[in-house]
């Protein structure tokens, strides 16, 4: 690890929201948006019949994940012809409120009609970001309705395959949005009242969620695009640079970039492959790339101590689960043939959830794949991403318009 350490880094990693409580997951990918949870306390292997499930709750279609913020969890889902925001108790799985939108989309490549954003909370506000292109905001305590946009109306952006599903991204008072519309292709909204306060790039949208990025006290966001990666300034959305990172086709990037000591990991399927970028004045110089290190379809990977591990591949195809050398792309160990999964890292523990309802305690190691427990914790798909907050792991199941939330207890 000597020749990591050495690297001094450019980007420090910045909360979506200001104040944060201990075993929150407020958005996409936890606190930080790389997918660690911070101070939980895993065990080094479960008992016996697995970890016990603390609760559970029917809900409708759509592939969001659950958002988790001061003892509440938020899931956007689809009922019918509404979009359904609901916060239930983290503890008991009571629902609290319950508000719903009318939801347009009619489905595209894949039949599923729900909404595929994660929910960004931050303080007493908590933004969902609907298939069509809706945004809407609401007050976390009460799910009083705030505002809402139409925002693929107004820019004109474009449903692409699978609809609007890169999940917004909150900074300071703005809301960041990967909309992809025509001489709009990021946009911010004021988190108080919704209006435009900037519109940047020319760029299609992708389903990868953009992050914000600390750079010697400045606030920036790295976005991206449906063929490219893009560093903004968060406070008027001024272009910094860019860089090419997709295909045209029938591609996707869907992996959300994250910072790994103050650089920045790219990574898609299709032929585009992986890239660790740093910026250097705000222009990327590339310190390596290549299709044949962690080539992820959809996953995003988690990093410690150098190594990322992550998803090589598509689940349409073998993928393996791997740990590379984050520095040069060096694959450290491939496990063959494991699919597509999603990762949360915890300390030195992996959790591990594959879309056919296992979930795999594991040695976050570059030495091996160092499964520990595995268990079977649905029959249904479990495609969406999970959530861990003080101890307990969520996730949600689809069985075709329908689906569950579960809390499960991991300590």
């Amino acid at each position: 690890m000597n020749h990591w350490l050495l690297i001094t880094g450019i980007f420090g990693i910045v909360t979506a929201a200001e104040t944060l409580r201990a075993g929150d997951w407020p958005q996409i990918l936890g606190p930080q948006r790389d997918g660690e949870a911070r101070g939980e306390q895993l065990p080094d292997a479960w008992k016996s019949g697995g970890p016990p499930i603390l609760w559970r709750q029917e809900v409708g279609e759509g592939y969001a994940g659950p958002a988790v913020s001061q003892n509440r969890v938020f899931l956007f889902h689809r009922d019918g012809d509404s979009e359904v925001l609901d916060a239930f108790s983290a503890a008991d799985g009571q629902r609290l409120w319950s508000r719903s939108f009318p939801a347009t989309y009619r489905g595209g490549v894949n039949t599923d009609r729900g909404p595929r954003c994660v929910p960004t909370v931050s303080g007493d506000r908590v933004v969902v970001f609907g298939a069509a292109g809706d945004l809407h905001c609401l007050a976390t305590g009460s799910g009083d309705p705030l505002w809402s946009r139409e925002l693929y109306v107004d820019f004109k952006g474009d449903l692409g395959y699978f609809g609007a599903g890169s999940s917004p991204l909150i900074v300071d008072d703005l809301v960041v949005v990967n909309v992809g519309g025509k001489d709009a292709g990021v946009v911010a909204v004021g988190l108080k009242d919704g209006r435009t306060v900037w519109k940047s790039t020319k760029e299609g949208a992708s389903y990868a969620s953009p992050i914000v990025l600390q750079d010697g006290g400045v606030k920036k966001i790295a976005c991206v695009t449906r063929l490219s990666a893009v560093l903004l300034a968060a406070k008027d959305g001024r272009q910094l640079g860019s860089l090419e990172f997709g295909r045209r086709g029938p591609t996707v990037n869907a992996a959300t970039p994250i910072v790994v000591n103050g650089q920045l990991f790219l990574t898609a399927s299709y032929g585009i492959g992986a890239k660790l970028v740093r910026w250097e004045k705000d222009q990327p110089k590339v310190v390596w790339e290549n299709d044949s290190s962690m080539s992820s379809q959809y996953s995003t990977s988690v990093h410690r101590g150098g190594n990322l591990f992550g998803i090589h591949g598509r689940e349409d195809m073998d993928a393996d689960l791997r740990c590379i050398d984050a520095l040069s792309g060096k694959v450290r160990w491939s496990e063959a043939g494991f699919g597509v999964a999603h990762l949360i890292l915890s300390g030195d523990r992996l959790l591990i959830l594959k879309p056919n309802g296992t979930l795999i305690l594991a040695e976050a190691t570059p030495e091996r794949f160092s499964p520990l427990s595995e268990y079977r914790m649905a029959t249904a798909t479990t495609r969406a991403l999970p959530a861990l907050a003080d101890g307990r792991f969520f996730a949600r199941t689809n069985a075709g318009a329908t689906g569950q939330l579960l809390a499960i207890d991991v300590r």
